[in-house]
């Protein structure tokens, strides 16, 4: 592995997203499925799969950010941060963990600097976003497979003064909305079907994903999490368990119906989306022409949350730097990633 090679990485509760940077270039850029609730040997089995992809990583530096804390595998907060980052020491050999205002800090410095590393990825993204634009004001815009980030910048700054998940739920800045994970039942209450609005059932029969597969928008590479059902993620196996949240099978309807269905649930996740976004823009005061910054694996959804007069840019070609050598798929991966090669980049900066 090339000198001054950085690893960037976002450990999350159902995904570990990493990225690997040279000279502030980025060369390649990953995601794997980490059910880190079901045991911490999860993680352990990604950080081998690094290993593998990366031959020599235990050279390189890493820099960290993480939201896996929040899992129910840990007794709170603090102790997952803490187990999180001996285990990373352990495998990755003195990993710098992003804290925020407080800076880097070292593991040895966890138990005073905790609270500013857990769930701290969403900062690391808006700050390399806003010192990528320092021209511009606009909002970061990353929807994933579980959550949405919405993150105003101004001017090169990040200007909200929340840190903690608990402030941002208050403010829109996170909203429990993806594009994978997120349950059905969580995005409407009522749901009209052939005319007729229908209650939803309270089940975990369905999620996101079975609706962006039947839009045909969501990237099979994207759709790691398994169904609802554990069962296949075929055209036909979504259907069924899309009908199910209205008590029919799919032979109910026809596959049309069943595809202008799922646009319906898209409707109602886009006007959530929307409304938290309007929340935020009359919070902040921004105005067109700002700027729209897309990442995540529901940047997708963009061109229908951008407010009229505003522009669109994408993380992974507007913000990240790729290699002309990186391989094919990294812009993509690095705006599904964005956090992982935000941590990295500012982690370079920083030592400059």
């Amino acid at each position: 592995m090339a000198e001054r090679a950085i690893v960037g990485w976002d450990i999350g509760g159902a995904h570990v997203k990493a990225s690997l940077s040279r000279h502030g270039l980025v060369h390649d850029v990953v995601q794997w499925p980490c059910p880190l609730w079901q045991g911490i040997e999860h993680l352990e089995r990604v950080i081998a799969l690094a290993h593998r992809r990366w031959p020599g990583l235990a050279d390189a530096q890493h820099a960290v950010t993480m939201t896996g804390e929040m899992v129910d595998l840990f007794a709170h907060r603090e102790d997952g941060v803490r187990l999180i980052a001996t285990l990373l020491d352990e495998c990755l050999g003195a990993p710098r963990f992003f804290a925020g205002d407080a800076g880097w800090c070292e593991t040895a410095d966890i138990a005073a600097h905790w609270a500013q590393v857990a769930s701290a990825n969403w900062l690391a993204s808006a700050r390399h976003t806003a010192l990528a634009l320092p021209d511009d004001s606009g909002v970061l815009v990353d929807i994933g497979s579980t959550t949405t980030d919405l993150i105003a910048f101004r001017l090169g700054k990040v200007p909200t003064t929340s840190r903690s998940d608990s402030q941002r739920l208050g403010r829109s800045e996170l909203v429990y909305h993806g594009v994978v994970r997120t349950p059905l039942c969580a995005v409407a209450r009522r749901i009209d079907w052939r005319g007729v609005e229908l209650n939803v059932m309270n089940e975990l029969f369905a999620t996101m994903a079975d609706v962006y597969r039947l839009t045909g928008e969501l990237d099979a590479a994207h759709d790691q999490q398994p169904s609802a059902d554990n069962a296949a993620k075929d055209l036909a196996a979504t259907r069924a368990r899309l009908a199910r949240m209205i008590g029919l099978d799919a032979r109910d309807g026809s596959d049309d119906e069943w595809r202008a269905f799922a646009h319906r649930w898209r409707e109602q996740q886009v006007a959530e989306l929307s409304s938290q976004l309007g929340r935020l823009t009359a919070a902040h005061d921004l105005r067109a022409p700002a700027v729209l910054v897309g990442a995540g694996c529901g940047a997708f959804l963009l061109p229908d949350l951008a407010p009229p007069g505003w522009r669109r840019l994408s993380y992974g070609r507007d913000i990240a730097h790729i290699a002309a050598q990186a391989p094919l798929g990294t812009l993509d991966w690095a705006e599904v990633c964005a956090p992982s090669v935000a941590v990295a980049a500012l982690f370079d900066r920083d030592q400059r």
